[in-house]
């Protein structure tokens, strides 16, 4: 069995005669805790939306262990075991977490047909949503509406969804974007304490999230792989630092990070 459980080869996304992608090669391995950084405007999303399908390539390649799935839909690399969330929240907001758990896992094994079955009537369906909510520090807002949940409650909400699916790659787009710093702390707890055997790759422009997580990042400037290592070797990376001094406000969220991980 192979080590690396999604690649991408030169994947090229051109909009008009603009190049959002220029010639992106990735490998994710398994059990790999992945940060793709870099400044706005880098093609951070534009490259998660081609994994996904969400965006079709204009050149390149994307295998998911070890079978192309270039011209695959979303929902079949879903089915695949390839899952994202996204930067803005996509839940039913009417819906309790855990009736939407409920209805992830029923869907999931295969019960979604059977529509005229209570949500949760399976004991192995109940018993697997439960377990995300407590996973997921949900359990006491199990049967509160999405929609008045606080916003960190519903983020951790979109990752409980996301590993309902049972996925083997986890895509996690910004997970602590818009999320107050009260309720941060409890994210960034759930995020570090994901499965084990499910390979992540994570967007963040919060460094301390990045180091802390990470053991692989690469690093994106203008559609392109600038580089690629450890934590500790793109902290200390002379053009990793320049691109960042070059980026306004941003720079002063990750230079604090990036020099104390450098110690300079």
């Amino acid at each position: 069995m192979s080590d690396i459980v999604l690649s991408c080869q030169g994947l090229v996304k051109k909009f008009g005669g603009i190049t959002a992608t220029n010639k992106v090669s990735l490998n994710l391995r398994r059990g790999a805790r992945h940060a793709l950084i870099g400044p706005n405007g880098a093609g951070k999303t534009t490259l998660i939306n081609l994994l996904t399908g969400v965006l079709d390539a204009t050149e390149g390649r994307i295998t998911l262990e070890g079978r192309d799935i270039s011209d695959l839909a979303p929902h079949q690399r879903v089915r695949l075991g390839m899952v994202r969330t996204f930067q803005i929240n996509q839940l039913f907001a009417s819906m309790t977490p855990l009736e939407t758990l409920a209805l992830v896992v029923s869907q999931q094994r295969g019960y979604g047909a059977r529509w005229w079955n209570p949500l949760g009537k399976d004991a192995k369906v109940a018993e697997r949503a439960q377990q995300l909510l407590e996973q997921f520090h949900l359990a006491e807002v199990a049967n509160q509406k999405t929609e008045v949940l606080a916003y960190g409650k519903r983020r951790l909400l979109e990752i409980a969804i996301a590993l309902a699916c049972e996925p083997r790659v986890l895509l996690l787009d910004e997970p602590v974007a818009g999320v107050p710093a009260g309720e941060r702390e409890e994210l960034l707890q759930t995020v570090a304490a994901l499965p084990a055997d499910v390979s992540v790759l994570l967007i963040e422009h919060d460094m301390d999230l990045v180091f802390s997580f990470a053991d692989r990042m690469t690093v994106l400037v203008n559609g392109g792989v600038l580089t690629e290592g450890t934590p500790d070797e793109i902290a200390a990376n002379q053009d990793v630092k320049a691109v960042y001094l070059g980026h306004g406000d941003e720079i002063n969220a990750a230079m604090p990070t990036i020099a104390e991980h450098a110690h300079v």
